[in-house]
């Protein structure tokens, strides 16, 4: 779905140029130049997934890259050791990994939080990326675009929006195959998932259970998909 599309179905235009302001929460999103792809295997997602968590933290101890280095006990006590400290950025309240595009909805925690984790993120899968690849350049289009999330109903239907894209974008053909998608959170808020990256009491929180939310999520699923089908009739 075009960023035209969705500010129509959500109320705003993407892109502004705004303050990013601690507990304030945003929806963040950026695509690979020219539309290629950016993720192209279930190692380079689960990559992406691996690096996501490892920078949400406030003060890593050392690079990604060097942190790959360590032996397996090493890297399992780190990654213990930070998510026992919980000092983060930003709360990731929902994310979608798409072929050649990506969505968070953070709110930012700490002064330039959401600026470190999108730059850490964005530089250390571009050199992953190029690596395998063998490129040099940037990978996404410049810096990400991020838009306020003013009223608890925005933050919902963006939830929501994020949530829905693998079907939207005919990723996956039923809802079946979208509760199980696994670069998504999706899965994650309806119990499918053992990843653990979101703070999910901030949607959830205004549902009874967690069915309840995805009765949410899948109650406009196919109205979405319709209005990605008319987007070069909106753009017009």
């Amino acid at each position: 779905m075009t960023p035209l599309v969705f500010s129509i179905i959500v109320g705003y235009m993407p892109g502004r140029q705004i303050p990013l302001v601690n507990n304030e929460t945003y929806h963040i999103f950026n695509r690979g130049i020219a539309s290629e792809p950016i993720f192209l295997d279930k190692r380079g997602y689960f990559r992406a997934l691996e690096i996501i968590f490892y920078y949400q933290n406030s003060n890593p101890p050392m690079k990604y890259s060097k942190f790959l280095k360590l032996s397996v006990a090493e890297r399992s006590d780190m990654i213990d050791k930070l998510k026992f400290q919980r000092k983060w950025l930003v709360d990731i309240i929902c994310y979608c990994l798409m072929p050649n595009h990506f969505h968070f909805l953070l709110r930012q925690r700490e002064d330039g939080g959401t600026s470190k984790f999108m730059s850490n993120f964005t530089n250390s899968y571009t050199r992953y990326f190029n690596t395998k690849k063998d490129r040099i350049g940037p990978i996404v289009q410049g810096k990400f675009k991020s838009v306020r999330i003013e009223t608890q109903e925005q933050l919902l239907h963006v939830s929501r929006y994020i949530h829905l894209n693998p079907y939207t974008g005919y990723i996956v053909k039923t809802f079946q195959e979208l509760e199980e998608y696994p670069y998504s959170s999706f899965p994650e808020y309806i119990g499918k998932s053992q990843i653990n990256l979101c703070n999910k009491d901030i949607v959830l929180s205004y549902f009874k259970t967690p069915l309840s939310y995805k009765r949410f999520v899948f109650d406009n699923a196919n109205y979405q998909r319709e209005l990605s089908k008319i987007r070069h009739l909106l753009l017009e």
